[in-house]
């Protein structure tokens, strides 16, 4: 059983023994009841579906959902509705292995992440193609930027609104340097190294044009692969692709005009579009989900409740310190986020 699964069962017995610590018109009972089932769950090994619609079960849809900053952090029983990296890849080497399942639908609310989590997922679902030979198509909803688009521009058929913000190709490394604040407040850095660059991109110290440099063609090669995916993805002229790529954001028309998008329009369109064009009418519609974790949100709010039942806690709001949610290094993200 991995680490995450051993969290959330500390978790769950934790709010078990709550749930008899204090009593509150049955409401301990209750939550008893689904810690029980919640354990159950957690320790089955295999990924948790839910059908989305009933149908024929030997010709399936999934449904993917890449919902938030796309970096390689698991669902955590404060927000399980975050983006899980290991679920979102574990659900498509299940999808590689299984014949029932015959197209792919990717809804995208993300405005990028890593370089290393987009490239994973873009190649994945590249192998996917390859191997299986079943389509994929993306639904952009709010936001689908940088990193988000690298994993859309392969599919078959890419949906958007006139809403949705798209485009931000490019890589971003951001940061600060301390270095004239240390010289004010009189602290010396004091960094023992190997090489000249071994620090390179240090917070304390100056930083040089070599540094510079050094940091700007790195850059520079991931853009290329960058401008590489969307070239041979959207089957579009690299002259043109540069044009576009220069880091701006388009909402959906814009983007459609400009070839980045296939189709305006929301999920239900483009799931009614996709049946129609691969007779998928009577196929069953799946997703993955996050094997309990929601429910372990909910059941540590109603135990939470119980000890203060006059005001509702919502752990889904509470702000989490920034190291959680970013990721120093390159990016594939929109930098205005």
């Amino acid at each position: 059983m991995n680490k995450k699964r051993w969290i959330a069962v500390a978790l769950s017995v934790l709010v078990f023994i709550s749930s008899f610590v204090v009593s509150s018109k049955g409401k301990s009972k209750i939550i008893e009841k689904e810690t029980t089932s919640l354990l159950k769950e957690l320790m089955s090994e295999e990924l948790s579906k839910t059908v989305l619609r009933p149908g024929n079960a030997n010709q399936r849809i999934a449904v993917l959902h890449i919902r938030g900053t796309i970096l390689n952090m698991e669902g955590n029983w404060l927000n399980a509705s975050q983006y899980n990296h290991n679920l979102t890849i574990n659900s498509l080497d299940s999808i590689r292995n299984d014949e029932t399942v015959k197209g792919i639908i990717i809804r995208i609310d993300s405005p990028g992440g890593g370089v290393y989590e987009s490239a994973q997922l873009s190649d994945k679902i590249g192998e996917i193609k390859r191997t299986r030979n079943i389509p994929v198509y993306v639904v952009m909803e709010s936001m689908a930027a940088s990193g988000g688009y690298y994993i859309a521009a392969g599919a078959d058929q890419i949906y958007a609104t006139e809403e949705t913000l798209t485009g931000s190709i490019g890589v971003i490394m951001s940061g600060m340097n301390y270095s004239g604040l240390m010289d004010k407040l009189g602290v010396e850095d004091m960094t023992i190294k190997s090489g000249e660059m071994k620090d390179v991109g240090s917070l304390t110290r100056e930083t040089t044009k070599k540094d510079l440099e050094v940091l700007q063609e790195l850059v520079d090669n991931m853009y290329e692969r960058f401008v590489d995916v969307v070239v041979e993805g959207r089957d579009m002229d690299r002259a043109k692709v540069y044009k576009l790529a220069d880091g701006r954001i388009y909402d959906g028309a814009q983007a459609k005009n400009n070839g980045l998008v296939d189709k305006l329009g929301y999920y239900d369109e483009a799931l009614a579009d996709f049946e129609k064009a691969y007779g998928l009418q009577e196929a069953e519609v799946f997703s993955y989900d996050n094997m309990g974790l929601d429910k372990i949100s909910q059941l540590f709010m109603k135990s939470a409740n119980l000890f203060n039942p006059r005001k509702e806690i919502n752990v889904g709001n509470i702000e989490l310190p920034a190291s959680w949610k970013e990721s120093s290094g390159f990016m594939y993200i929109y930098g205005g986020y």
